[in-house]
């Protein structure tokens, strides 16, 4: 039987402030402040259990399971913007919305066996992975690729060295080192403030990746 995964992060005190909100009152203050991470990350830790066992149904091992646990809810993040709850402050209407969202992503993803996928539940759990993947789509492609390169791949400098020449860009390999740490710098700067202190990130964090 796959376990439900657990997150001590859900007991910071940023999330606990808000743990009297509605789920309508904490979609539409998502929806009013993108700057901010921590009204999404509150809805995850709300209903982290209820999606899980969703995608449990799908899959036959953990690490699938939490992989199209963690795809979900990157989903629910991308369409979360856009929603919109009813007034009724029944909050099946948000479950419902859940599920289907959840089961949508079930239906259209082929998930690869566990020894292809490279993603740790625990190493970056789904919200501080959609603030990631968001803030590496604001670095300059330069700055994203040597930091996807670096932590998805384990390239070293040399070998980034050698792929950008092929791409027409030199860049030597003594300083690889000097770009990645300036697009660490950048993507921590994109993280939303609560997120950073939730999640503890600093520049170094291993976390720091795109999945």
């Amino acid at each position: 039987m796959l376990s439900i995964p657990t997150f001590p992060e859900s007991r910071h005190e940023i999330l606990q402030s808000l743990a009297d909100y509605s789920d309508r009152e904490l979609v539409r203050l998502h929806q009013l402040h993108p700057e901010q991470g921590k009204f999404f990350a509150t809805l995850f830790y709300r209903y982290s259990e209820i999606v899980h066992s969703v995608v449990q149904h799908a899959v036959e091992f953990q690490a699938q399971a939490d992989y199209l646990f963690a795809l979900s809810w990157r989903q629910i993040f991308t369409e979360l913007q856009q929603v919109q709850l009813s007034s009724d402050p029944d909050p099946t209407n948000w479950q419902n919305w859940l599920i289907d969202i959840t089961g949508s992503k079930i239906a259209h993803t082929d998930v690869p066996p566990p020894a292809q996928i490279r993603y740790a539940l625990h190493a970056a759990p789904p919200p501080l992975w959609c603030y990631l993947d968001r803030g590496l789509d604001r670095l300059s492609p330069r700055s994203r690729l040597i930091v996807v390169m670096t932590q998805n791949f384990k390239w070293d400098e040399q070998r980034i060295s050698a792929y950008l020449q092929g791409e027409g860009e030199r860049v030597p390999a003594a300083e690889v080192s000097t770009y990645l740490a300036e697009g660490y710098q950048q993507l921590e700067a994109e993280l939303p403030q609560d997120i950073r202190a939730i999640y503890q990130v600093t520049q170094n964090e291993n976390s720091l990746v795109s999945g």
